[in-house]
């Protein structure tokens, strides 16, 4: 009889920092605890103090979710231009003597059943091993991405010269082919520490007993079905178990002055456009996407951050810059796109302004959680890929699904004021606009059925839970 006292078995989730990794992760925690009775303990290695954002998260975690946020380590012998991949890579592994002790604790009066790691996450398999846990990596991108990763090893030892310059494209099972320079960005130089850490962590997916991948297989059918079927039994199962992403409400944001704009204006008239969390354009960029926008005639709510000289994912360093975003408009642009558009500094709830009825259109940088997003909503997209694998992801949206249109650049990287104002009113008004629109609600459809009861994603993660339910009953 004490069996049904029992506390439930629970897992472990190991995230990297960033809040594009973190929130997807707490959305698989919820649903975890809410379908299939685990408890789950977050572990939080850092290399510093929390951020706002982060606090704000692990604050409003639910009861039934438990955080552990680890000391941080040091990182004093790190050049200042260190890459993300290479800090993030080391938060995980100089915290291992930390989760040790963390582990030591917790399977002390707990029935610990899997580790999941971020993507970057693999040496905390070590510590895995040592306490008889099963190794899991959630993988917080597509499975195109996932595919790449675990045919970098082989393409490693095949080229010495850098990917770009392979001289044919790269044909992974199921996927739209790629070029070189279309990797994702640590890849582009295979002499940063960046590359080597990537590298290391694609050489250690095979130890994992499973992959949950954040897509669905109707969004990626040919890339799930090699990956499920194709002829390396080495790679661990694969579990598509998305689209995770956070449940937006009107009353969260109530307060919010785009969510009220939006309410006065006509139904699917309006492009937003926004750069995700971390992505920044140069000071002449965001000059032409300004005046691309006005010369559109359509209206916009464009969520504007300040320029960056330096680096495309400048944003994802400094949370929220010193400086007044609305300072970089060009001359007398507010004044005269007031009828036409609204400028947001730095932050809108993404969420509720996508699935607003006066939403038309989204100008994206393509990261993963937005593109799952506006596919939830069903809302078509102009793809401007900035930084990480979204290269990767706008061929999936551009080539492989045609959900989305891609403005050209100039010969200097520029997209200029003419090519936006033509790609804005073609996504509104336009025939491809209404073709790619079309081609969006059937993915929406899509999207809904994979977690409905019996749907590709529900059944997935049903599969894994059971096997984790199992692994502690023996």
């Amino acid at each position: 009889m004490a069996e049904t006292h029992q506390a439930p078995p629970m897992i472990t989730i190991i995230p990297s920092p960033g809040m594009g990794h973190l929130i997807p992760l707490i959305e698989f925690a919820k649903r975890l605890v809410q379908y299939h009775n685990f408890s789950v303990t977050i572990i939080l290695p850092t290399d510093g103090p929390l951020s706002s954002a982060q606090k704000s998260v692990f604050g409003s975690l639910p009861k039934s979710i438990n955080s552990i946020i680890l000391p941080p380590v040091n990182f004093d012998d790190l050049p200042e231009d260190a890459k993300i991949e290479t800090r993030i890579t080391l938060t995980v592994t100089r915290s291992l003597p930390l989760l040790r002790e963390a582990y030591k604790i917790l399977t002390a009066t707990n029935r610990v059943s899997a580790m999941v790691v971020d993507i970057f996450g693999t040496d905390a398999f070590d510590v895995a091993k040592e306490f008889n846990i099963s190794p899991y990596i959630f993988y917080t991108t597509s499975a195109m991405c996932l595919s790449l990763f675990l045919h970098l090893p082989k393409l490693d030892e095949m080229y010495s010269c850098e990917y770009r310059d392979m001289p044919n494209l790269l044909q992974l099972p199921g996927c739209v082919p790629l070029h070189g320079e279309e990797f994702l960005d640590p890849l582009q130089d295979r002499n940063n520490d960046a590359y080597k850490w990537v590298l290391h962590n694609c050489k250690r997916y095979r130890l994992a007993e499973g992959i949950l991948i954040n897509s669905f297989v109707a969004l990626e059918s040919g890339a799930f079905k090699a990956l499920k079927e194709g002829v390396d039994p080495t790679i661990p199962p694969v579990y598509p178990v998305g689209p995770l992403i956070p449940k937006g409400s009107r009353e969260a944001a109530s307060d919010s002055e785009c969510l009220k704009w939006l309410d006065d204006q006509p139904s699917g008239s309006v492009l937003f456009v926004s750069f995700g969390s971390g992505g920044a354009l140069s000071p002449e960029q965001m000059t032409e996407l300004a005046l691309g926008l006005e010369l559109s005639e359509q209206k916009f709510l464009w969520v504007v951050r300040s320029p960056s000289l330096k680096r495309s994912d400048a944003a994802y360093f400094t949370a929220k810059s010193l400086d007044d975003p609305l300072a970089f408009l060009p001359s007398g642009f507010l004044e005269r796109t007031r009828g036409q558009g609204m400028v947001v500094p730095n932050w809108a709830p993404q969420i509720q302004v996508l699935s607003h009825a006066s939403t038309g259109g989204f100008l994206t940088h393509c990261g993963w959680n937005s593109i799952l997003e506006t596919v939830v909503q069903g809302v078509p997209s102009i793809a401007w890929p900035l930084y990480a694998e979204q290269k990767m992801n706008t061929k999936i949206l551009v080539d492989g699904l045609k959900v989305a249109m891609r403005p050209k650049a100039a010969l200097n990287g520029i997209i200029g004021r003419v090519e936006i104002a033509s790609q804005a009113k073609g996504l509104i008004e336009g025939e491809e606009g209404k073709r790619t629109r079309n081609r969006m609600r059937v993915l929406k459809e899509a999207a809904s059925t994979a977690y409905s009861e019996g749907g590709s994603s529900t059944m997935a993660l049903s599969e894994v839970a059971n096997k984790w339910k199992a692994k502690v009953s023996m």
